[in-house]
Parts: structure tokens; sequence; C-alpha cells
């Protein structure tokens, strides 16, 4: 599975984000739209956090560990 986390260098959610798939044992990349503006302009992302499952953004806000659970498939 492979799992972004597209956001912005300022976005206060990241670090939480990403703290729970640490937890969930899930392996993830971050890509901060100010390095990668063509993945902003690729998956239409304005807001922060978004998270990429396997190419497909699955997340446009904060998800609750459930939510995050039934997009990872580990619910």
């Amino acid at each position: 599975m492979d799992v972004k986390i597209v956001a912005t260098r300022t976005c206060s959610h990241r670090p939480d984000l990403e703290k729970e798939l640490q937890d969930l044992g899930v392996d993830y990349e971050v890509l901060f739209v100010e390095d990668h503006p063509e993945v902003a302009e690729q998956y239409g992302i304005r807001h922060s956090p978004n998270l990429v499952v396997d190419g497909k953004v699955v997340s446009r806000e904060l998800p609750s560990e459930a939510e995050l659970r039934r997009y990872l498939g580990l619910a």
C-alpha cells in the first residue's frame, strides 16, 4: 500500500495524522506542497492535510481514527 500525506509545512494537523499512522504501523511519505506543487495540482489539493492511498485522495482533512482504519483497510 502506498500512503502519502500531502500537506503544507505550516499545517497544524499533519503531525497528528503522522502520529496516527505511526501508531497503526503504517509506512507513509510526507509531500509538502511547497516542494511538490505538481502533486497539489495533480490531486486538486487546496487544503491541508490530505491523505492519498494508492494514488487516490481518500481524505482532504484530518480523519478520525475509525475513518483512517477504513481508508487503510484496517477496520
